[in-house]
């Protein structure tokens, strides 16, 4: 088996297992509860769950998506972000074979999916995926390749700056809070990630992809728009194709 090959097996085994831990941290975190204790159960009849009931994406197939003990339907995000975390994880060591790059990008990809299920369930982003995504993203720039320390903190200080003064004015034009404080702390991991140019990038895309899916319905509704989705969704693009955008952006518009 040629390295590429083995190291996406083995990283897509890791992510299997990382995207159930995900589950728990998404469920859990939002409404700061252990993510340790207790054990896995079931959120309907509380019957904790034996082992081969957990196993990534194939107990709940074995289940047919039900609970072992109550028979309560199980939802399909757990399958789901577990197989969606397991193909981050391998495709990026696929793409970048065994290196701190493919490290650091498995690890951003994943807090930022986790983000997107906290904030679309609960409009909530947990401190422990933004803070502690901060801290994961500086000390990701010193592993072989992408950002330099210098680059990840100015990244994470615009990023903070940027949209804490968005928060700002948006606040003194609409008389309430327009952002959450989730929102700002997700920036400065980002920036810590992507660096400045990704970070601003990010929150063009985020507000743009914000405005044009979820805008009529915040217009109808008066809901908040959240943020965290596709500010998401904004830097995952930017991480993939952020220097192809930015580098047509220069030499076709700024050329003209």
């Amino acid at each position: 088996m040629s390295e590429p090959i083995y190291a996406a097996v083995m990283a897509g085994m890791l992510g299997l297992l990382l995207g159930s831990f995900l589950n728990v941290c998404s469920f859990r975190w939002p409404n700061d509860e252990s993510v340790v204790s207790p054990r896995s159960h079931c959120p309907s009849c509380d019957q904790m769950l034996p082992w081969y009931d957990n196993i990534p994406v194939l107990s709940y197939f074995i289940l047919r998506g039900r609970c072992r003990s109550c028979r309560t339907t199980i939802s399909m995000q757990y399958p789901l972000a577990e197989l969606t975390t397991g193909v981050i994880w391998a495709g990026l060591f696929w793409y970048h074979g065994l290196s701190g790059e493919a490290l650091r990008g498995a690890l951003f990809l994943t807090i930022l999916f986790g983000i997107a299920l906290t904030d679309a369930r609960y409009y909530i982003i947990p401190d422990e995926f933004s803070l502690g995504g901060l801290v994961l993203g500086l000390a990701a720039a010193f592993l072989p390749g992408g950002l330099t320390a210098l680059e990840a903190v100015l990244g994470a200080a615009l990023g903070f700056g940027l949209l804490m003064a968005v928060a700002q004015a948006g606040k003194w034009a609409f008389k309430k809070d327009a952002m959450g404080g989730g929102d700002i702390k997700m920036m400065a991991m980002i920036g810590a990630f992507l660096g400045i140019p990704g970070a601003l990038l990010t929150i063009f895309l985020g507000a743009l992809l914000g405005s044009v899916v979820f805008g009529p319905i915040s217009w109808k509704t008066g809901k908040l728009v959240p943020f965290g989705i596709f500010l998401s969704a904004g830097a995952a693009i930017t991480y993939g194709w952020g220097g192809d955008i930015i580098g047509w952006y220069v030499s076709t518009i700024l050329e003209m």
